[in-house]
């Protein structure tokens, strides 16, 4: 497994924009059959940061993920509202627990 964390930081201003283009992102990204988790999260300190974490089988859905049309558009989309480029890292999925319900 491969997990990507993503750390965005929305302009003065632009933090609710930012916030809807990405949760936008969440329905497309659900059908992709090899994404397991695609979740974004909002800094508690820092309202107009967000990360988003996701996990995919291997390189080749991650590579399939970015491919997408709604990936590029999204990218397209938020460009302007970004303060400085998005920070992302890809890391190996080593050991953990299963979410608990």
């Amino acid at each position: 497994m491969l997990v990507v964390v993503a750390v965005m930081k929305a302009k003065a201003g632009m933090e609710q924009e930012l916030e809807k283009a990405l949760k936008e992102m969440v329905p497309k990204v659900e059908a992709e059959k090899d994404t397991f988790v695609y979740t974004l999260h909002r800094a508690k300190k820092e309202p107009g940061k967000f990360l988003m974490y996701e996990k995919y089988t291997n390189k080749e859905a991650l590579t399939q993920h970015s491919s997408t049309p709604y990936f590029m558009e999204l990218f397209g989309k938020i460009g302007s509202m970004l303060d400085g480029a998005p920070v992302i890292d890809i890391y190996e999925d080593l050991v953990g627990i299963r979410e608990k319900k």
